[in-house]
C-alpha cells in the first residue's frame, strides 16, 4: 500500500464515522421530537404556554457545563441547544393553535 492510499483509506474511514455518528443524531433528534412533541400535546390540554424560559435557561446551563466536560465549546452547545428550543416551541405553537 503506498503512502497516498494510506491516507485515502485513513481519511475514508474517519468519514465513515462520521456518517455514522450523523446517523446516530439524526435518530437522537427524532427521538428527542417525540417526546417534545407530547410535551406540546400536554401544554395545550392544560393550557400551559409553549415556551417555559426558566426551564430554557436551566437547560442552558447544564448542557454548556456538559459541552465543557466534554471538551466541546460550550457556546457552540447553546447555540444547538437554542436552534431546537426554537423549533420546538414553533411545534408547540401549532400543535396549540391546531386544538384552538
Amino acid at each position: 500500500m503506498t503512502d497516498d492510499s494510506a491516507h485515502h483509506a485513513e481519511l475514508t474511514r474517519l468519514r465513515q464515522s462520521i456518517d455514522n455518528i450523523d446517523a446516530a443524531l439524526v435518530h437522537l433528534l427524532a427521538e428527542r421530537f417525540k417526546c417534545t412533541k407530547a410535551v406540546g400535546e400536554y401544554k395545550a390540554t392544560h393550557g400551559l404556554p409553549p415556551a417555559d424560559p426558566a426551564r430554557e435557561s436551566v437547560q442552558i446551563a447544564r448542557l454548556r457545563a456538559l459541552a465543557e466536560s466534554a471538551h466541546l465549546d460550550p457556546d457552540f452547545a447553546e447555540k444547538f441547544l437554542n436552534f431546537i428550543v426554537t423549533e420546538v416551541i414553533r411545534h408547540h405553537e401549532a400543535i396549540r393553535q391546531r386544538r384552538s
